[in-house]
């Protein structure tokens, strides 16, 4: 019996960044859009509504600008240790 074995070829530096970036920015709007229903917790308020309220120009930047400094803090980290 043959045995193959899959040899784990680490992802891109540029594709690692894509990806935990945009994780960074998944986590952002998500904890926005549980804050627009715990805070503004109106009867009828739908998701089409709630997702108005979040998705703008201000929080778009302030997500990429929070991502790329959680990302430079992490390989920060993981370089440190």
């Amino acid at each position: 019996m043959s045995q193959t074995t899959k040899v784990y070829k680490p992802h891109s530096p540029f594709l690692r960044a894509v990806i935990e970036i945009g994780f960074i920015i998944f986590l952002f709007y998500s904890n926005l859009l549980m804050g627009e229903f715990n805070r503004g917790n109106e009867h009828g308020k739908t998701m089409m509504m709630a997702m108005h309220d979040i998705v703008t120009w201000k929080n778009f930047v302030i997500a990429n600008v929070s991502a790329f400094v959680g990302y430079v803090g992490f390989e920060w980290l993981r370089k440190r240790s």
